[in-house]
């Protein structure tokens, strides 16, 4: 059969979701099955993208297709290069808070330390008064023209990310890619021979999406204390302008943890909760993340966040959505200065029944069943224009 090694290698990933360590209850273990269907699709949409001579962009991860703690504030979009190949990127800037281009070598792997051309948000960009700009990539030059980014050696795809901070406010933009030796021509039909091709890169990209971000928890979050988060740092493979700090939580039913964090002056600043699978929580439905134009900020200038089961009756309740564990992702985006440590979050475990104790502004801070249910109206409905504005 043609399809063999794509069924085959779903095979191979049921049997590692289904024996993962950290699956406590049914519902974890129906997350993981959950996270595999949406991989499924995501690849074989992914494996029918790969084109190299006629590429587009298409969506890298999203809210039914999840992968690498994906930020429930941005739209991730990307397409395939060839680092001696030459492409124009065209787009409208649109609202949004952030705007932001990488080159990737390899399947999803950033370069060790990007460089000038490697990751760069859209202040490097000549942007015309109507929103519109073009920039080209391709091949290292000598004296390269305004707007020119070198791909570099073993570049194979183009990443752009779209970061929201008012979701209800803000107006995303359009962006498309062509190469400039084959645009006007048409590519070549697919035969049974590139099909069965694309079925086998197919079942690589799967059973790798699977294994990478089934360990990476373990590679850069759960040997930190639990309950506790690192210290602002550059993200890792990331723009030198984006901050985060990240951790892991156990709580137990009853429980609560507050994160404390200053509002930075930053123009994105954003928390959210990720599950097990390194996936973000269900952002749409429930609030399980808040950027620094959704949370609330107390007279002090803090954000103050409460991380629990039960409802506390805040507005920043933060729903672990019944996850007994999870990850903590903080991040700082479009940054002009450092993320010192001053600026980075503290949390204390408490009861959550303690909670107005532990907040010193919690009069401000409550929010009846009905407010709450206007909040998360907004959050659905705004996600909605999102998606399809």
């Amino acid at each position: 059969m043609l399809t063999a090694p794509f069924t085959a290698a779903v095979a191979e990933a049921e049997k590692l979701i289904a024996s993962a360590e950290f699956i406590d209850t049914d519902a974890d273990l129906a997350e993981g099955y959950d996270y595999l269907a949406g991989s499924v699709s995501a690849i074989l949409q992914l494996s029918r993208a790969h084109s190299k001579s006629h590429p587009y962009f298409v969506t890298s991860t999203g809210p039914y297709a999840k992968m690498g703690l994906d930020n429930p504030d941005t739209l991730y979009y990307h397409a395939t290069v060839e680092p001696d190949a030459t492409y124009v990127v065209r787009g409208i800037r649109g609202s949004t808070v952030d705007l932001s281009f990488q080159v990737l070598r390899g399947d999803y792997t950033p370069s060790a330390v990007p460089g000038g051309d490697d990751a760069f948000d859209d202040r490097r960009l000549d942007i015309a008064d109507d929103g519109t700009y073009e920039l080209t990539f391709g091949p290292a030059l000598d004296d390269p023209p305004p707007n020119y980014f070198a791909l570099g050696d073993g570049a194979s795809m183009l990443a752009v990310r779209e970061v929201y901070g008012d979701w209800h406010s803000e107006i995303k933009g359009s962006v498309t890619i062509e190469r400039v030796d084959t645009v006007g021509t048409a590519p070549v039909e697919p035969d049974v021979a590139r099909m069965a091709k694309r079925y086998a890169i197919a079942a690589k990209m799967l059973t790798a999406r699977v294994h990478t971000w089934f360990n990476f928890p373990k590679w850069f979050y759960l040997d930190e204390p639990v309950n506790s988060f690192t210290a602002p740092r550059r993200t890792p493979g990331g723009l030198a302008t984006q901050y985060s700090s990240v951790g892991h939580y156990q709580l137990a039913d009853g429980e609560a943890m507050i994160i404390t964090v200053p509002k930075s002056t930053a123009p994105y600043q954003g928390f959210q909760l990720g599950s097990m699978w390194y996936i973000s929580l269900d952002y749409v439905n429930h609030q399980t993340s808040l950027n620094s134009a959704q949370a609330q900020v107390d007279p002090d200038g803090m954000i103050r966040l409460v991380v629990s089961k039960d409802n506390p009756g805040v507005t920043n309740w933060i729903e672990t959505t019944g996850r007994r564990r999870g990850i903590l992702q903080f991040r700082w985006q479009r940054t002009d200065d450092a993320i010192g440590p001053e600026l980075g979050p503290t949390a204390q475990v408490i009861d959550v029944g303690d909670v107005a104790a532990h907040l010193p502004y919690y009069a401000d801070n409550v929010i009846d069943e009905a407010g709450w249910r206007d909040r998360i109206t907004v959050r659905q409905r705004a996600f909605a224009w999102r998606m399809l504005g």
